[in-house]
């Protein structure tokens, strides 16, 4: 049975944390309300502006709510800032296993992981802003958002190699030679200028993934 069949897609499916922000989950549906639409504010406010630039008063007033509103969910910047890279690492696992869901074997997975990560980035343009930026606020943010990732591919590639789909390897090396990949696809085709056809790059991509730079033998 592949590491599909089995329901865990991955990244997406594996419980973890990353960088941590926020003083803990509302207790009421309004709350969660109101603290998910500072997240948004603050998506936004911080993609276009940067950290450095960015002011809460900006992200209480792009989030229409009151300043003292603000200080109910969060410490200060800072402490928004990490919430919302934590935030935007679990947007993009939830992207990825409604897309990854329906692949049988890790090959395919790959595939539509890659394509559904590139669609995610290309309606999500400030995730590379805000993720380059938690690296000057602090180091840990941005090396967690990554380190996550690394751990939850890594075991779905031992796993996948474990049921004959792959062959062996490092699986922590792959994972982040994948990682990088999928990355800087995205901030090239997604954010900087989208190609004529985003499917070709995937195509190219996948290809370079399945077999590699080496000629392939004709018979």
């Amino acid at each position: 049975m592949s590491t599909t069949q089995t329901g865990d897609t991955g990244i997406a499916d594996v419980d973890a944390t990353g960088p941590a922000g926020g003083m803990g989950p509302p207790k009421t549906a309004r709350g969660q309300k109101t603290r998910e639409a500072l997240l948004r504010a603050a998506e936004k406010v911080f993609g276009e502006k940067g950290y450095y630039a960015a002011s809460i008063s900006e992200i209480t007033q792009e989030a229409k709510v009151a300043m003292g509103t603000f200080y109910l969910y969060f410490k200060d910047k800072e402490d928004i800032f990490r919430a919302l890279v934590a935030h935007m690492l679990e947007l993009v696992r939830a992207y990825l296993r409604k897309h990854v869901a329906a692949a049988e074997t890790q090959m395919e997975a790959e595939r539509l992981g890659l394509k559904a990560f590139l669609s995610f980035v290309s309606r999500h343009k400030n995730l590379y802003r805000i993720v380059l930026d938690s690296y000057s606020v602090d180091e840990t943010i941005y090396s967690s958002y990554f380190q996550v990732f690394a751990e939850l591919y890594s075991r779905r590639l031992t796993r996948a190699e474990e049921q004959g789909e792959i062959v062996p390897g490092d699986a922590e090396v792959r994972a982040w030679c994948l990682i990088g990949i999928s990355n800087f696809l995205g901030m090239r085709y997604a954010r900087w200028k989208r190609p004529p056809s985003m499917e070709k790059v995937v195509d190219t991509a996948f290809d370079l993934i399945a077999h590699g730079l080496q000629p392939r033998q004709t018979r």
